[in-house]
């Protein structure tokens, strides 16, 4: 696989063109086999896509402990993210967190669980609000010093508060939910101010967690104990409502010969080339095929219909459920 740079300047930074977000391992999506999360992140080295993205949230705790053994494996190969910031209580409730002391400890934990000496790629997950970001920051740049973490990111930041963090120390990447169902950074200005400023983006769920594969025709689909039972987006209506724009994709992956999947990720790759997808995988062969869209070349034709014919805004249903959206800046 190819590689991308993110980041610019003394925040660059080199990865597999499309990245494996490890979230859906122990968190979020239900019960997954042990078996195949290994195979994968086996797998995931042989194919390239050596960008792992997890959390200390993931679990929570969890997500970093089973990537421990692997990370530790291939540590010369991995190029690890992890994000701090979502702060869990002794009785199940949670919280963001960015204070200085918080961000140390937090690091330290994540490197403990993790048997390592270097974080690739650290995101502050959560913007806390009680917190000056040049505050948390300040901290961040401290970690970077000791050598305890090599670069500095965001998740679900504002265009505010990408550019006071930037001010305080380089932000190498943004990673926040986009997709060709969730296009929100195109026009809040957020995708805009990280271009200006030469930050790379790291697209979250470019599958629209798994709604873009077309295989997801009814809530029936979703199982107890997988979070998007409950989510707004994958209520019986917006799930049909949201069928619609599964028609663009059909049309382009007949043309290319690929799968939804695969064109909606090359959507993402062709948006710039500081665009790095993380697209989830608990199996093989989904990884397989999420990796192969790396080969897929729309024409500009083909980018610009997808854009124009599945645009801002088109989506029914909000992204999370209406608490969850309270800790997203935009």
């Amino acid at each position: 696989m190819k590689s991308r740079t993110i980041g610019s300047g003394t925040a660059a930074l080199t990865v597999s063109e499309i990245g494996l977000g490890c979230m859906g391992m122990t968190y979020a999506y239900g019960a997954a086999d042990p078996e195949q999360i290994r195979a994968t992140l086996d797998r995931s080295i042989d194919l390239g896509a050596t960008f792992w993205d997890t959390s200390d949230s993931y679990g929570p705790y969890t997500n970093e402990e089973l990537l421990a053994p692997f990370v530790q494996k291939y540590r010369d190969k991995v190029v690890l993210a992890s994000k701090f910031g979502q702060q869990f209580f002794d009785d199940g409730t949670r919280g963001v967190n960015g204070s200085p002391e918080y961000v140390k400890q937090a690091c330290d934990e994540s490197l403990r669980r993790l048997g390592i000496e270097t974080i690739d790629l650290y995101y502050q997950h959560r913007i806390d609000p009680n917190v000056p970001i040049e505050e948390t920051w300040g901290a961040l740049a401290e970690l970077v010093e000791e050598g305890k973490v090599r670069f500095l990111g965001l998740s679900e930041a504002s265009v505010e508060s990408i550019r006071r963090a930037h001010a305080v120390h380089p932000v190498t990447a943004l990673q926040t939910e986009w997709s060709l169902w969730t296009r929100d950074v195109e026009v809040n200005g957020i995708l805009a101010a990280t271009r200006e400023l030469g930050i790379g983006f790291v697209p979250y769920s470019p599958l629209g967690r798994g709604f873009l594969t077309g295989a997801i025709t009814s809530n029936d689909q979703i199982a107890s104990d997988d979070g998007r039972k409950q989510w707004p987006r994958f209520q019986d209506d917006a799930i049909q409502a949201n069928q619609q724009i599964l028609n663009s994709l059909q049309v382009i992956a007949g043309r290319v010969n690929a799968t939804l999947a695969q064109v909606a990720i090359a959507w993402l790759l062709a948006q710039g080339n500081n665009v790095v997808p993380i697209p989830g995988a608990r199996k093989v062969h989904h990884l397989e095929e999420n990796c192969a869209a790396a080969n897929i070349e729309l024409s500009e034709s083909d980018v610009t219909m997808l854009s124009e014919s599945i645009h801002a805004g088109v989506t029914s249903g909000l992204r999370y459920p209406a608490a969850m959206m309270k800790s997203i800046q935009t």
